[in-house]
């Protein structure tokens, strides 16, 4: 009976986040609701006030995102985003993989997918169109670049998935990295051929030409400060240079503290921007994080978590298929792949051992999946930034990922899970 009532909720859930409600309302009352069901109201609220105080995930993703916040004040994303986009102007037929492979190195700075496409699509999507390429297809090879965050260590995947395999976040990333690069070189390569064979790589003629905003000078040391962090953590992970071996919010303040002596902004205001930052994502990432923790609670009490575990373990075959593909329809059908993703890991994933896997391996691939899934999303907010900025219908963006990025996903499924 309880299996049958959570069946129902879990479908509720699903329909109400495709019709795109608030989704830490949904999952917070799905949680309560089959908590209170199964007599167990308090697990709920157990599961809520532990969430809260997840040391691991609020430090590494809400220094990443007062970071981000720091590199918007100063202006240094942009000088980023204009010094790159210089760069594949002269790249000509390369244009459209350089730009997917740009847009990945770009999101790894600025990991919100949403973020880096306005940030990225302003500049990016007119020079391709300038250079006769077809508006769907520029936005397509910026919108196909658009999961680099996957190597970002202030993404929220890879702090769940560190905390489940009791590991560094910069070793979770490590273990990813392989199936996460030959994944965008598979997306750009496939997107390429397309255009070739579309004949939209060449010859469009924009309608009184595009406007590309390049007017500001660049300046070579603030493009580098969004990389900053990242190169800290890498060197000091690999142990190129030992001592710079730190936790991810120590390189967020450092790369802060650097860029502030770079740009000589005002300190009282990159301060504030830093823990403005860090606000925004303990409200809007991390609150991601209770809802689900509540949500799973409410399924572990009408039992449904260990009656999936068991049909899993008795059917082994699909488990690798399932884990990998289960999280990108979700992600595909609803724009977003954190709620989907990190519900599965934070049910599912502790039991990899079980399933004949490793936990990093799992969980990566689930979140790998996720990314990808919103990637061909056509309500996803990056997808309808970059559609918007080429003037097209977003449908015909994700029509030309869709092929790349699934094989993209194929490709991460086979190095992660096989």
């Amino acid at each position: 009976m309880f299996l049958l009532v959570g069946a129902i909720v879990v479908i509720a859930v699903v329909y109400l986040l495709l019709k795109r409600h608030e989704s830490r309302m949904v999952l917070i009352a799905a949680g309560i609701l089959m908590c209170c069901i199964a007599g167990k109201p308090m697990a709920s609220l157990d599961a809520f006030a532990k969430s809260m105080t997840n040391a691991g995930l609020i430090t590494s993703v809400c220094s990443c995102m007062g970071f981000a916040w720091c590199m918007k004040y100063t202006g240094c994303d942009k000088h980023l985003v204009l010094a790159i986009g210089k760069v594949l102007k002269k790249m000509g037929f390369l244009l459209i993989p350089g730009a997917t492979l740009a847009t990945f190195v770009v999101n790894i700075a600025i990991p919100s997918a949403a973020g880096c496409s306005a940030a990225v699509g302003v500049i990016f999507i007119p020079i391709m169109m300038s250079a006769g390429i077809h508006p769907a297809m520029a936005a397509a090879a910026v919108k196909s670049g658009t999961y680099g965050s996957m190597l970002n260590p202030g993404l929220v995947h890879n702090a769940v998935i560190a905390k489940l395999a009791n590991t560094q976040i910069t070793a979770v990333i490590g273990n990813h990295m392989m199936a996460t690069v030959a994944g965008v070189v598979v997306a750009a390569t496939v997107l390429t051929v397309l255009s070739i064979v579309m004949k939209e790589n060449k010859g469009y003629v924009p309608e009184g030409g595009a406007a590309v905003e390049e007017d500001m000078a660049i300046n070579p040391l603030y493009s580098l400060m969004p990389l900053v962090p990242v190169i800290i953590l890498l060197l000091g992970s690999t142990g190129v240079v030992p001592a710079l071996k730190m936790g991810v919010p120590h390189a967020m303040v450092i790369g802060a503290i650097i860029s502030l002596a770079v740009t000589r902004k005002n300190p009282v205001e990159l301060t504030k921007n830093f823990f403005n930052g860090m606000g925004d994502a303990y409200a809007n990432i991390i609150g991601i994080i209770i809802s689900v923790g509540v949500f799973v609670a409410g399924l572990n009490a009408l039992g449904l978590i260990k009656a999936l575990i068991n049909w899993m373990l008795n059917s082994t075959g699909i488990v690798k298929i399932a884990a990998t593909f289960g999280p990108f329809l979700l992600a595909l059908i609803s724009g977003s792949g954190d709620a989907a993703t990190v519900a599965f890991n934070e049910a599912v994933t502790p039991h990899a051992a079980e399933f004949g896997l490793q936990t990093m391996n799992m969980g990566s691939a689930a979140a790998l999946g996720g990314t990808l899934g919103r990637t061909i999303s056509p309500i996803a907010g990056a997808t309808i930034i970059c559609a918007g900025i080429a003037g097209v219908d977003p449908m015909e963006v994700c029509k030309r990922n869709a092929l790349g990025i699934t094989l993209a996903l194929v490709v991460g499924m086979i190095l992660l899970l096989f």
